[in-house]
């Protein structure tokens, strides 16, 4: 498989449509466009032609698209082949494509193409496919920001003050009785500190934009009958979950995705968590327990007739350190109480009642603070990817050894040649092969 070889996909989904894409990509294809269209194509007009099969009978009619190199998507020659949207229609077109010397495309591979041709860098690359999948309008706003560039060319600025102090430290290695002196004159420590708020500033918005591409996972728990599925319920806007008075009706975990601002919140109900001999209940309990452990976020349900209770405080009490959790006192429909949101322990609580839907927007509007996602406006948010993050925690982290190595110009340099490694596979200057695979691999075929 090399980018020498022709390469062709049907582009559109599966199943039926008004229109079907084939795209074909490769060096020279007009032997591709004599022998389908029968004639030349003027370059990026779209011209109405009968597609030919060998025997110059039509397979179809339809526009016919070429993009000479390099102005193309993927940096070679591109031809696209608009017909009918059939499954069998396409499928002939494709034959037809494989026929005269095409392979089939690999998942992502057209995209692949355009970032090894230097069309797009890898964040733009992986946009497209975050683009493809958003969830939300804001979540597609945002991954169309990133596919135009705005996280790249954060990154690039990044890189840039970087490679200047490097070239500081550098030059000062090259004047060994002087070295610290000539850092000191220049300003290293000033330009290291503005690094850091640069870098701080970025990464902060890549965790936002995180949410807006992954979302959070809630899990709503706690004792029987004291209202998760009901909520939950109320939360979709529909009924997903089975309610009643009987507490345990819940066995197994029921999972729903929300929109909650824009963001993605997956919220998982799960089985009441109390000691049981029912061996279909304990497992159900737990698959909560592991449900859990995977999650950002718990909403920890308690009946606020009965106030908090031992079997609630114990239930708190084992949940991970770390984890993010969120008071709910259910059923003030019952104690005529108003909603509220109480801040001070932990994200807070929540008074609400998940019948009449009271105090529900209090909820929503805290599951987001307790995430870290402070609201307003998404404009001039970018997406980033797990995978972005860990590489701009890296870079944090090597940023801060440079800081107590500045006495010591060699392991000063080696610190910030570390940051610059790191922020460079944001954008593929420093990737492997290995990962440029699993990357691409998750593309649709035809992208």
């Amino acid at each position: 498989m090399t980018e020498s070889d022709i390469i062709a996909a049907i582009a559109t989904a599966p199943g039926r449509g008004g229109i079907g894409v084939v795209r074909v990509s490769g060096p020279r294809l007009d032997v591709f466009i004599t022998a389908l269209i029968g004639k030349p194509l003027s370059p990026r007009r779209a011209t109405l032609s009968a597609f030919n099969d060998a025997r110059r009978s039509a397979i179809d009619e339809g526009i016919a698209l070429y993009f000479p190199a390099p102005h193309s998507y993927t940096g070679q020659d591109v031809l696209e082949l608009h017909g009918h949207g059939g499954p069998m229609v396409l499928q002939l077109l494709l034959k037809r494509c494989l026929a005269l010397g095409a392979r089939p495309a690999q998942p992502g591979e057209f995209t692949r193409r355009a970032f090894l041709n230097d069309k797009i860098d890898l964040a733009q690359a992986e946009s497209v496919a975050d683009l493809i999948d958003a969830a939300t309008a804001e979540a597609a706003r945002s991954a169309l920001r990133s596919l135009q560039g705005a996280f790249s060319r954060r990154i690039e600025e990044l890189l840039d003050a970087l490679v200047e102090l490097r070239t500081l430290v550098e030059a000062a290695l090259d004047f060994p009785d002087e070295d610290v002196e000539f850092i000191q004159q220049s300003d290293g420590a000033g330009r290291l500190a503005v690094l850091q708020d640069r870098l701080q500033e970025v990464l902060s918005a890549s965790q936002r934009g995180s949410l807006l591409r992954e979302g959070m996972r809630v899990v709503l728990a706690g004792q029987p009958n004291v209202g998760k599925s009901s909520l939950l319920n109320r939360l979709a806007g529909e009924e997903l979950a089975i309610v009643t008075d009987i507490p345990g009706t819940t066995r197994d975990a029921i999972r729903q995705s929300i929109s909650v601002e824009g963001i993605p919140v997956h919220v998982i109900d799960t089985a009441g968590l109390r000691p049981s001999s029912d061996p279909v209940e304990k497992l159900g309990i737990a698959r909560t327990w592991e449900a859990i452990e995977h999650a950002d976020l718990v909403v920890l349900l308690v009946d606020a007739t009965q106030g908090e209770a031992v079997a609630d405080r114990e239930i708190m009490g084992r949940l991970p350190a770390a984890l993010p959790r969120l008071r709910v006192m259910n059923k003030i429909d019952l104690l005529s109480r108003p909603p509220a949101f109480e801040g001070g322990r932990d994200a807070g609580t929540v008074w609400l009642s998940a019948k009449t839907g009271d105090g529900v927007d209090l909820l929503r509007r805290a599951l987001l603070e307790a995430v870290g996602w402070l609201g307003g406006s998404t404009e001039g948010l970018f997406m980033a990817r797990e995978r972005h993050l860990q590489a701009l925690q890296l870079a944090k982290t090597h940023l801060g050894h440079a800081t107590r190595q500045v006495a010591n110009l060699e392991l000063f340099a080696e610190e910030l040649r570390l940051v610059q490694q790191a922020l460079g596979t944001i954008t593929g200057q420093f990737t492997s092969d290995d990962l440029l695979g699993e990357i691409f691999s998750r593309f649709c075929i035809g992208k």
